[in-house]
């Protein structure tokens, strides 16, 4: 039986306790590594949310609550938090947690070589109290800190020191890729990178057991037809995405259940800011028109976001105007309204730039990341192919996407971001500030978009504690963002999830699968 909770719209409350059992799921995309602080990205993380803890976590409704903390508290007149640590904590190899931990965690995480480096940008000192209080002192008041950690994940220093994994490693890996330790309520037993990974509950977990498995086996499957049809066969108990072409058909079946939701991500076209030149198709070397905003926005009036709604998405998603969704703190209703799809618009201003005749380009797009990702894409394609503008397709796994978008090599780029604080500072700080390694800013802002107005108030949003003065200038970002056209947010990705009729669980607005809210019936 499913139950929704109104808070989120997507919660789904735990059943009673039924006879203990095995649990096996599926997903387009398995995680690139066990490593929580090489990769920042949902398959990561959320996996990992299932093994390793923070200090904090979200619970079903995405409330922030103790975890590895049991308590936290401002130091001064915003100089800092004060972090209370849960004594008698164990990792799955039996050592125990204290606050040398955390300050080793915290060294690592915001390390040059982390992938979550940008969520330290805050902070300029971590100093250990004690062996159970740690304080994170800030360069400024910063009231959102602890809801910004609550996806950094604590290691074991001895484990990590011993086994050489002190510098997270995203590119060659090390230990920590295909071997964990954390204090989570499961414990990875097996791991084989893109065929199965498994986990059984760690006896040792501090905290009380919401679920009934004995045994959680993970399968990639990115055929969406093989997905369904383990499914359907009670191969797998669960499966995430549901194909979106596969909906009503799950749902008239006996036996399944369709878990449907609207995702905190968004969806977005993203360019080459910075490059003088194209990179791709038969006009490479030529000048990169993305440069100029108008051509920008001239993308933005060619494609037709409710075409792709109602027949790729088919009426499962929402259309978006800026890089959160209505759902988030800080959405700016002053800027709700999208550019409009209006092709003459968008050939006056092609002409206007001095590209009435067109041009051709490269446009990079995964194929197993979003849902329906690469039929998005070329849809994409063929709708600017009516203003002139020619799109070389290139679709590939996701494993394969993210170095390419990191070493440039793309003219435009599909992009989902689903904000880690819930609120409308946080793509601001990773996806529109100017990439600034020394600050830890702008490490997902793989176009190297420049605005010294928005790097000016980024700051100021961090530390207001006024919600009135901090909304008037998420508001200007938001504005900002959308006369340069920055980006072009497309829509609201929506959770489909399929599962056994027998099988209780949690869907969360942020697409994290959680095994302790697991139960089957």
């Amino acid at each position: 039986m499913i139950f929704r909770n109104s808070a989120v719209g997507l919660a789904m409350l735990i059943a009673t306790s039924a006879q203990a059992a095995e649990f096996k799921w599926a997903s387009t995309t398995d995680p690139q590594t066990m490593d929580p602080h090489a990769v920042n990205s949902a398959p990561v993380l959320g996996f990992l949310n299932n093994v390793y803890e923070g200090l904090v976590r979200r619970d079903k409704d995405m409330q922030v609550e103790p975890a590895l903390a049991v308590s936290w508290e401002p130091i001064g007149d915003g100089e800092g938090w004060r972090f209370n640590l849960r004594e008698g904590v164990t990792f799955h190899d039996g050592s125990t947690f204290d606050a040398q931990d955390v300050l080793f965690s915290y060294e690592r995480a915001s390390g040059e070589a982390a992938d979550t480096r940008s969520w330290f940008a805050p902070i300029r000192e971590v100093k250990v109290v004690d062996e159970y209080t740690v304080d994170f002192l800030t360069t400024a008041p910063n009231p959102l800190f602890p809801s910004s950690i609550a996806n950094w994940m604590i290691m074991d220093q001895g484990w990590t020191e011993a086994n050489y994994a002190t510098v997270p490693d995203k590119e060659t890996g090390n230990y920590a890729t295909l071997n964990a330790n954390g204090t989570g309520a499961f414990k990875v037993t097996a791991r084989e990178p893109g065929l199965r990974t498994v986990l059984e509950p760690f006896a040792g977990w501090w905290g009380k057991a919401e679920h009934n498995i004995t045994r959680a086996e993970f399968t990639p499957i990115q055929n969406p037809a093989t997905a369904v049809a383990a499914l359907l066969s009670g191969d797998v108990d669960m499966i995430n995405p549901v194909p979106i072409q596969d909906v009503a058909r799950l749902q008239g079946s006996d036996g399944v259940d369709v878990i449907q939701g609207i995702e905190a991500r968004v969806i977005m076209l993203g360019f080459d800011h910075e490059a003088e030149t194209l990179k791709y198709t038969g006009d490479e070397g030529k000048p990169n028109p993305f440069r100029d905003p108008r051509v920008r926005k001239a993308v933005a009036h060619a494609v037709n976001v409710d075409a792709i709604l109602a027949t790729i998405m088919r009426g499962n998603a929402e259309a978006a105007s800026q890089l959160v969704s209505p759902a988030m703190s800080g959405y700016s209703q002053a800027n709700a309204e999208r550019p409009a799809f209006d092709i003459d618009a968008a050939k006056a201003l092609l002409i206007e730039a001095g590209y009435g005749d067109g041009f051709s380009f490269g446009l990079k797009c995964p194929n197993d990341r979003y849902l329906n990702d690469e039929a998005v894409c070329q849809a994409v394609a063929s709708m600017l192919a009516q203003i002139g503008i020619t799109a070389e397709l290139d679709a590939m796994p996701v494993r394969n996407y993210w170095p390419e978008l990191r070493e440039d090599n793309y003219d435009m780029y599909l992009l989902g971001w689903s904000p880690g604080t819930f609120d409308a500072e946080h793509p601001v700080r990773f996806l529109v500030a100017t990439p600034n390694e020394e600050k830890k800013l702008g490490s997902w802002n793989f176009g190297g978009f420049s605005n010294e107005r928005i790097d000016a108030v980024l700051p100021l949003i961090q530390s207001e504690l006024d919600a009135e003065n901090r909304q008037a200038m998420l508001d200007e970002v938001a504005q900002i963002i959308q006369a340069e056209q920055v980006y072009v947010p497309l829509y609201v990705q929506p959770l489909l999830w399929g599962t056994r009729s027998n099988i209780d669980l949690t869907q969360r607005p942020d697409n994290f699968f959680l095994l302790r809210w697991v139960t089957v019936n």
